[in-house]
């Protein structure tokens, strides 16, 4: 039995990833200061012995022995990290630095989840993990998108001047239960717009591409990534290499949904890059992952999850 610290672990992804590691018989610490987080996510954990749920906020020090941490804390859809752009980029930064130095002093390894933003709007098309980006760094989406670069500086700073052991990937659109209702990404604004027989927004003329990675495949990348030998650093990309556009994502909703909702077309959003498209050659090869569940089959489960949410509304 390992104890792990998953900070963020009330969200979307890390609410999967704490159900995950105690299935396989680890002890978790959840933490988490609720901004996107919802206790909702992780209630059913609270009966385990070995889970522990904290309220903190990353962006100040937390000091607790554990030998594995997954760094996850950070809002991470449009609507919420530009809500408080100063905080989000706290977030990052000081999160990494506080959760950085817990894990040079207790000697732990530690995981950092990165995002494909950090690829802004790419030049190169698929996005390698050498590609170093085309990111603003003064627009409405820089404080999320240079929080996680500044992040992965710190880690490999961390690693090269003090030999932390360190994970870092990049995770591409990932989408499933226990997002937030309200998330205000594609996926779930789609969802609850065509449950609901709402026009269904897009801002744009919808042939924005992107590669939509159902949850469970995207956690099961992190834990194979953590899992790896102390050599094995990053960044490697963790995504669905298959692309959609954003206007095809839309139709595939309501054609499982049977919705009535028309498609509207908004203008285009500052900075929202025009293709996204992870290559994946690393994860196959190093960490022997690919993801396995389709776009179509995903959203069943997630159309499911949300229609059960929508009764609670």
């Amino acid at each position: 039995m390992k104890k792990i610290l998953v900070t963020g672990g009330a969200g979307f992804l890390g609410s999967h990833l704490c159900e995950k590691l105690l299935s396989q018989g680890n002890e978790v610490v959840c933490l988490d200061n609720y901004f996107t987080g919802r206790k909702k996510n992780i209630t059913h954990l609270l009966e385990n012995p070995f889970f522990e749920l904290v309220r903190h906020d990353v962006a100040f020090p937390y000091f607790i022995e554990v030998d594995e941490i997954y760094n996850l804390a950070c809002p991470a859809s449009p609507i919420h990290y530009q809500y408080n752009p100063i905080k989000t980029i706290k977030t990052s930064v000081m999160g990494a630095i506080n959760m950085l130095g817990l894990a040079k002093r207790i000697r732990a390894k530690i995981l950092q989840t990165s995002t494909s933003e950090v690829y802004g709007d790419p030049t190169i098309h698929p996005q390698p993990e050498e590609y170093w980006g085309n990111v603003n760094p003064i627009g409405k989406r820089s404080c999320y998108d240079e929080g996680k670069r500044c992040a992965e500086t710190l880690f490999f700073d961390y690693f090269y001047q003090n030999n932390v052991r360190i994970k870092v990937v990049r995770i591409f659109n990932t989408y499933g239960p226990n997002m937030h209702p309200e998330d205000g990404r594609v996926v779930s604004n789609f969802i609850m717009q065509a449950l609901q027989n709402k026009d269904i927004t897009i801002y744009g003329e919808g042939n924005q591409s992107r590669s939509f990675c159902y949850c469970d495949d995207l956690i099961r990348g992190l834990i194979s990534m953590m899992n790896t030998e102390d050599d094995v650093i990053g960044p490697i990309n963790i995504g669905n290499p298959e692309e959609f556009t954003i206007k095809a994502l839309a139709e595939m909703i309501i054609d499982i949904t049977g919705s009535s909702s028309k498609i509207v077309y908004l203008p285009q959003v500052e900075d929202d890059p025009m293709q996204r498209q992870p290559v994946i050659e690393k994860a196959k090869t190093i960490l022997n992952w690919e993801p396995t569940v389709n776009l179509r089959d995903g959203l069943v489960k997630t159309i499911a999850y949300f229609e059960n949410e929508l009764k609670s509304f």
